[in-house]
Order: C-alpha cells, then structure tokens, then sequence
C-alpha cells in the first residue's frame, strides 16, 4: 500500500498554535537563591555560564544544572533557582523588577548567567501534548543528542547580548527549534500519548498515516498493513501506546482539525465535514457532540460571544 505520511508532532505543534518569547536575562554571584512563582505558561531556562541549583514543588530532588543545561517546567509549580542547597531564597519579584538592560542581577559577581523564556499554547494543547509529559525536562549539556539545543543556547546568547536587527524575532525562533528538539529526546521516554506513540516502531507508522490523510475512510486492517503487522498487533499497540484504539484516535484528531478550523472561521460546517471525511453535516455534528459536549454551531457561537465579550469580562 503506497501510503502518504504526515508529520504528527508538527501537525500537533501547529494545532497548539505555541508561541515563544524570551524573558529577562539572570546574572548571580556568590551565596544566591531565588523563588519563582508557578509560571502561567511553559517555562524555560538555560544556563549560559557557570552552574546552580534547581529545586522543584512535587519533584523530588534537587537538578544540578551545570553550563549547558536547560530545562522545561511543564507544569505551573513553584520552583527555586540556587547556587548551591541551605541558601535562604529571596522572592524573584523585587529581582526582575529592578532589572537594567534586559538582565537582572542578583550578588556583586557574575559567574553564572541564565536565559530564560516561556511557550505559551493554545487551549487544547495541555490534552494533546502537555499532559504526556513530566513535570520537568531536564537537558543534560553533555548529551551527544543535545548538540542542537546548545547550538542554539548559543546563538540566542548572542542575539541578547548584541541585539542586532530582528533579534527579537531571531531568538523566538531559535527557542522553538529547542522546544522541538527537547520534544524530540523526549520522544523515547514518557507514558501513554503522542510521544509514546511516535517513539513506538509499529504504532509510528500509523499516526504518519493517519495524520497524512485524516480524511480517508481507515480501517484497522488499513493500519495494519502500513505498520506490516497483524490487526491484533496494531490495536494492542496502538492502544499500548495511545491510550486508546487507532479508529478512536481519528475521531478524535479529525474533530480537533474541525475545532481548529471552526475557530478560524474557515468554511461552512458541511464543508469542514467533508474536508475532514464525514460524509455530511449531520454524521461531523453527532461526532463532533460526542467528542466535545457541544454541536460546530453551538461551538462556533460560543467562540463568537468570547470574541465580542467587553474586555473587563472575566467570566
């Protein structure tokens, strides 16, 4: 079976509508420790020079961070950054506020420096990807497989400390191919979900092909034969892998490319249907409220009163 594949973790990303934007640059010296409150989106940090200490709410153990290393704070947990373990921490509020240049410094010395940023996700983005992972990834430096991850740790380095043209947007970028490479070492480890799926050499094949062609009418058997294994193998795997069955899976990533496009305001809900492989408004619809809770139409209504809500609404 000559089949298309497609590519489902960028296929995700996209969906996710991830963002990046760097933040304050830290500089320390001497006997430090500063406390982070729990961040609103996924946070990142790099150590630039010199090394300390991560300390984590729920994550048992503190991380050694030596230059190199970065790390993503999945989750929104408070988290401590430090030069060393006993240090009384000090509220990172006061710290970045008073900062000069784009850097905040705490201590009279500079030997470590950290870069930092957050990626900031669309609404179904914690179900589809963030839930799978851990609430901390480290990246160990030393790591043959980092290479790219420091790479880029480097450049963005310069682009802060020179800020020559674009360089915002630069470095906004080169914190996505991060994200995208420490989602990609990831990839190995990790419980049910995308990543499980993708690191998996029989259940890869099938989220390729179902992610190329989300509109064709698949079957277990279909699957099957892009994986060449049997039907039982594929569906045990699949659901090993996924949580779920691979048929389950297309409905529900056909009804996440229906949301997607219902939030753009592209195409008629019986278009969609049929862009999508439903063969009418009605079958994408009963779909669509089985997944969701809600019917395209109430859905795309709802999105419309959100839009035009008065901007003191919190509700």
């Amino acid at each position: 079976m000559s089949v298309q594949h497609g590519d489902p973790l960028d296929d995700v990303l996209a969906l996710a509508g991830v963002t990046s934007s760097l933040s304050t640059a830290l500089v320390a010296g001497g006997d430090w420790a500063i406390d982070f409150e729990p961040p609103l989106a996924v946070k990142f940090n790099a150590v630039a020079r010199g090394s300390c200490l991560l300390t984590v709410d729920g994550v048992p153990g503190p991380i050694p961070l030596a230059e190199g290393d970065c790390f993503l704070l999945i989750q929104p947990r408070a988290f401590t950054l430090a030069s060393g373990p006993g240090v009384p921490p000090v509220p990172a509020g006061p710290i970045f506020s008073a900062a000069a240049s784009g850097v905040a410094q705490v201590g009279e010395t500079a030997g470590v420096r950290v870069i930092g940023g957050r990626f900031d996700f669309g609404d179904r983005a914690r179900e589809l990807l963030l839930d799978a992972l851990p609430p901390v990834i480290h990246v160990p430096a030393g790591t043959a497989e980092a290479q790219t991850i420091r790479w880029s740790l480097a450049r963005i380095d310069e682009e802060l400390g020179g800020r020559p043209l674009a360089s915002t947007l630069v470095t906004e970028h080169l914190a996505m191919i991060m994200l995208i490479h420490i989602l990609r070492l990831h990839v190995a480890g990790g419980g049910p979900g995308l990543l499980a799926g993708l690191a998996d050499p029989v259940v890869a094949p099938a989220l390729r092909a179902l992610h190329a062609r989300p509109e064709r009418a698949w079957t277990v058997a279909d699957l099957a034969e892009v994986s060449a294994v049997s039907r039982s193998t594929l569906a045990a795997r699949f659901r090993q892998a996924m949580g779920r069955g691979p048929l389950d899976y297309l409905t529900g990533w056909r009804i996440e490319l229906a949301a997607a496009r219902l939030r753009r305001g592209d195409g008629t809900v019986a278009a969609i249907a049929h862009a999508i492989g439903y063969g009418s408004e009605s079958a994408l619809s009963t779909a669509f409220k089985r997944v969701t809770g809600s019917s395209p139409r109430d859905y795309r209504r709802a999105l419309a009163t959100r839009i035009t809500a008065p901007a003191g609404d919190t509700a």
